[in-house]
């Protein structure tokens, strides 16, 4: 069944069958159909997510070692988690950040303008409440000045897992410096797909080309003995 809510990030995105694998999928408190957030999104959020919520996760199903999937903050959690070096297959990483760029925090302040303004009506498709508190709550957290210091580079010289990497080169999130930073840092091998035709969700614009990459990350890690 295709899934038409306009908000939802994965959309009918089929990756559990264009790549045989068995798929879990999880939304982080405060995201997708999760409860939302009693109070503000704190500046830790991404770590508290891979440090305590996904271990939590992965420990109470029959995963031994996955292939990490994970868009925008959702890539970053999987770079934090603290098992990723040793329990995990691979990473697929769409529009992953290591670091706050400019670019960033413009585009997110404009997005925050542009929902504030927006008035709340069925007649005219504006998104629903829980949309805004979702967006406006991602919105907030990114504009904390304290979250311009954020930097996860320290993660990355302990992977060893094989990496995708995918980055829209139109990614009004952030610019192809993520991606070559996670290439020029990472132990392990770390292949990147630019999408020309593509911006912050890539898992919506050119699908074929990232569900083939996808599949061979997937075949990789297997061939590695991982």
């Amino acid at each position: 069944m295709k899934v038409r809510a306009r908000f939802r990030i994965w959309r009918d995105f089929p990756v559990a069958k264009d790549t045989g694998s068995a798929v879990k999928v999880y939304s982080p408190y405060g995201r997708g159909n999760s409860d939302l957030l009693a109070g503000p999104r704190p500046v830790s959020y991404m770590r508290d997510e891979a440090v305590h919520a996904l271990p939590d996760l992965l420990a109470q199903l029959p995963i031994e070692k996955p292939i990490l999937l994970g868009h925008s903050d959702g890539a970053s959690i999987a770079l934090i988690y603290p098992g990723a070096q040793d329990r995990v297959c691979g990473l697929a990483l769409l529009a992953s950040h290591g670091f706050v760029e400019d670019l960033s925090v413009k585009n997110i302040a404009r997005v925050k303008k542009s929902f504030e303004s927006t008035e709340l009506s069925p007649e005219t498709g504006a998104p629903s409440t829980r949309c805004r508190v979702h967006v406006l709550g991602w919105n907030d957290v990114w504009l904390d000045p304290d979250l311009r210091r954020w930097n996860i580079e320290e993660y990355l010289p302990r992977m060893m897992c094989p990496i995708l990497a995918v980055q829209g080169i139109g990614d009004e999130y952030g610019t192809m410096a993520q991606v070559q930073a996670l290439k020029r840092q990472s132990s392990g091998s770390v292949e990147i797909v630019a999408l020309a035709e593509c911006r912050h969700s890539p898992q919506r614009d050119p699908t074929d080309a990232v569900l083939a990459a996808i599949a061979g990350l997937g075949n990789k890690s297997q061939a590695g003995g991982v």
